[in-house]
């Protein structure tokens, strides 16, 4: 396992690996993790007792675009009656958690544009994704983690939240602790 890489995912996945949160993104760069297959290999076997999981959605040249979640937190945010009313709208099967996520790797491979649904897997409110695509990204209450149609208070203390447990996670990192240490892995 790498130090730098649990850094990495400290700074950029604590929410979802604390189960605060459904998934994180991580955009990784090739050139500073060139053996990342093998490396991403070692945490899926590490923390394949524990509900957390890796999946790379798409590589390009430069990066790769991991979404690192708990399985059962996304699979409850997915079979949400609007989200599953939304991924169908934008073409996703009605199919398993699976299939919905190998649509998703699917939406990254297939166009330039970056799919707006990805809100719905990392947890974004449902209504706060449509919100997004009927104001094209304006208009909104509160930017943070993501830009905010609703109740911005509401969303503010969640943001705090993910920054309390990001600042957390990252101090047992700099005190010499693994993520596998820290998430119970190890």
């Amino acid at each position: 396992m790498s130090s730098q890489f649990d850094h990495q995912l400290a700074q950029h996945c604590a929410p979802a690996l604390a189960g605060i949160k459904a998934a994180n993104l991580f955009s990784c760069f090739k050139k500073d993790f060139p053996a990342f297959e093998s490396l991403l290999k070692q945490y899926q076997t590490a923390f394949a007792e524990t509900d957390i999981r890796f999946c790379v959605l798409c590589e390009c040249s430069k990066r790769y675009l991991l979404l690192v979640y708990r399985e059962s937190a996304l699979q409850k945010q997915l079979s949400l009656p609007l989200v599953q009313q939304i991924l169908q709208d934008v073409g996703y099967p009605s199919g398993s958690f699976l299939q919905l996520l190998e649509h998703l790797q699917k939406r990254f491979s297939e166009s330039d544009a970056f799919p707006h649904e990805i809100g719905l897997f990392l947890g974004y409110p449902p209504e706060d994704v449509l919100a997004f695509q009927f104001h094209k990204g304006k208009n909104f209450s509160l930017c943070g983690y993501w830009k905010v149609y609703g109740d911005p208070h509401q969303a503010q203390q969640l943001f705090r939240r993910f920054d309390r447990c990001r600042d957390a996670v990252c101090r047992r990192i700099n005190q010499g602790f693994s993520i596998a240490q820290i998430f119970g892995a190890a």
